[in-house]
């Protein structure tokens, strides 16, 4: 049988509701709102269904609900008033609650029933953009403070992949290519994994009917040196999360500018964690926060 978290410290809820601790104990002092389990140390322990919830009445307190109203609630009405505000709304604070207690029950059908959902209203660059990345955003704070193992992370980041694939493949399949004039190539440098980023710029080029050869993570310099013989006016996309260095980042950009950039109109577009190290300019590359914005201003 697989083994999902079932049990959750009062710090694990902190971190997955973004309500504090003190706020919690409060709540089950003043309302019972929950009735944990404690150790033989008399240490605090929450149920799934506890933090299930929980989620709940986050997402009510967030949407205007006082807890002394919310704590008279049954289970029962809890959820119903829960899915009825989120199918009026297709709200997205809900859908990242969702997708959290996908991610702790490694529960694929309850990722993409969310999914079903938000697309009958959304469009999927805006689930991407309003739901996916505040989701991934919150997964790395989780896994910083340990309320989730590497497990979840890669089990989601996976299912988003599959969405990212089916969604960038339908697309290429309807639209006609419009801007020739431009080649977009998308790579990641060597030793750099973190694609999904990567694959949403992709996706969002494709919409706007551009040219993309999309090469995916660590790819190697002489590859892009290949490509580089093939094109003119080619814009290189690329997303530095942890690699280059910081380091080796100033060297990394010099080679790029030296051999695929200089006399000629290529540029480089470049976005993620790593650039924030970066102080020198380059007359060749220009640094986004957002792709979104990026493809906009195209």
């Amino acid at each position: 049988m697989n083994k999902v978290k079932i049990q959750f410290s009062i710090k694990d809820l902190e971190n997955l509701s973004g309500i504090k601790a003190h706020t919690l104990r409060i709540w089950e002092k003043r309302h019972a709102i929950f009735n944990p389990s404690r150790t033989e140390t008399n240490i605090r322990y929450y149920s799934l269904e506890e933090l299930q919830k929980l989620l709940n009445v986050s997402f009510l307190i967030n949407y205007g609900y006082k807890i002394s109203r919310v704590a008279k609630l049954s289970d029962e009405d809890l959820n119903k008033i829960v899915i009825q505000i989120y199918s009026e709304k297709t709200n997205s604070g809900f859908s990242i609650s969702v997708l959290k207690i996908a991610m702790l029950n490694f529960d694929a059908v309850l990722f993409n029933q969310t999914y079903t959902e938000l697309s009958k209203t959304k469009t999927f660059d805006r689930i991407f953009i309003e739901v996916y990345l505040p989701f991934l955003n919150e997964i790395g704070l989780l896994w910083q403070t340990n309320s989730i193992k590497p497990i979840h992370e890669h089990f989601v980041s996976n299912l988003i992949y599959q969405k990212l694939v089916e969604n960038i493949s339908l697309k290429q399949s309807q639209t006609i290519l419009s801007n020739m004039d431009k080649t977009f190539v998308l790579f990641l440098p060597e030793n750099e994994i973190h694609e999904i980023s990567l694959m949403f710029a992709n996706y969002l080029l494709i919409c706007k009917g551009f040219k993309t050869i999309y090469l995916g993570s660590s790819v190697p310099f002489s590859d892009l040196l290949e490509i580089n013989k093939l094109y003119n006016n080619i814009y290189y996309i690329s997303n530095f999360t942890v690699m280059p260095t910081i380091d080796n980042l100033v060297d990394y950009l010099e080679k790029f500018e030296k051999n695929l950039l200089q006399n000629s109109s290529n540029e480089l577009f470049v976005s993620g964690n790593q650039t924030k190290y970066l102080l020198q300019d380059f007359k060749s590359v220009t640094i986004f926060n957002s792709w979104s914005k990026f493809i906009d201003v195209l």
